[in-house]
């Protein structure tokens, strides 16, 4: 392992051990991001924000470009990157506050993460609720690291190619 990834490793760590002392094991908070994660697992919270619009705008085509976009995301995210990173989920023993499907993929990049701001910049599009889409994608990539699913760094890549990803799939699909 480089020096790089042992850096990387050193701050995942802090940050892991900061969120422990601050934000783990307080009840509400704990069922705020173990919902949101489970909500968001196979992109089914986007999919359902989208369906919604398209009942609220009677409008069906952005629902639809919502979904090919979130089906690119997945391909590219969970099929190409994550395959060549390889990355090892963090590890953890103890109970967990609530259940938790746990995923069989690599961890880096987080796949929440990605999706959640692809689908934040594409319900946003012409919504006066563009910051309510960008909160809650900020809580589902957050709730990854608050339930030890992922590193900090995996959120922070995967945000990244989501804001990529995103950006693109609002100029293919205008």
């Amino acid at each position: 392992m480089g020096s790089g990834d042992e850096r990387i490793d050193s701050i995942d760590q802090a940050i892991d051990e900061w969120w422990d002392r601050r934000l783990r094991d307080r009840p509400a908070l704990d069922r705020l991001m173990y919902s949101a994660s489970e909500a968001a697992n196979h992109s089914m919270l986007w999919y359902a924000l989208g369906a919604a619009q398209a009942v609220v705008r009677r409008d069906a085509r952005p629902a639809w470009q919502l979904g090919v976009a979130l089906l690119g995301e997945a391909a590219l995210v969970n099929g190409i990157i994550k395959t060549i990173f390889g990355r090892r989920r963090p590890v953890f023993k103890g109970p967990r506050p609530h259940s938790l499907r746990q995923p069989l993929t690599s961890s880096f990049p987080s796949g929440h993460a990605s999706a959640a701001m692809v689908a934040a910049s594409l319900l946003s599009r012409r919504s006066p609720w563009a910051p309510a889409y960008y909160a809650l994608a900020l809580v589902v990539a957050l709730s990854r690291i608050h339930v030890r699913i992922h590193h900090a760094s995996d959120v922070t890549a995967g945000m990244a190619v989501g804001a990529v990803l995103g950006a693109t799939a609002r100029r293919l699909l205008r």
